[in-house]
């Protein structure tokens, strides 16, 4: 068990879910049960599936909510692509959030091997 807001990733990903809540607020009205409630929980999925697993008791259980989360990840990064396809994105913001996303998975991926090389 360890705490989460020590985990580098864990940060860049709160940190990336405060910038999708703050962008979504541009988002059409008509899409807020939709798209961007959906990309909201995706990327929120990210850091929150991170706290879970540092809460568990075993390596094993660490490295399951890491790959949920990394697979919440991948979640975010499409309707972050779906919202720019839209229009409801602009391709700079998109771009930035792209990067972060992608920073993050790499990150989870590192962190995944790590863990599961000590299970």
């Amino acid at each position: 068990m360890q705490n989460y807001k020590d985990l580098k990733v864990w940060a860049k990903a709160h940190a990336f879910t405060l910038s999708v809540y703050e962008i979504t607020k541009a988002f059409p009205k008509d899409e807020l049960y939709s798209l961007t409630n959906q990309l909201r929980r995706a990327s929120s999925s990210v850091p929150a599936n991170i706290a879970e697993g540092c809460g568990k008791n075993s390596q094993g259980e660490l490295a399951h909510f890491l790959n949920i989360s990394l697979g919440s990840a991948n979640e975010a990064e499409y309707f972050l692509l779906l919202s720019k396809d839209l229009k409801y994105l602009p391709e700079v913001n998109f771009t930035e959030l792209e990067d972060n996303i992608n920073e993050i998975k790499a990150m989870l991926i590192s962190l995944i091997n790590k863990v599961r090389s000590n299970v």
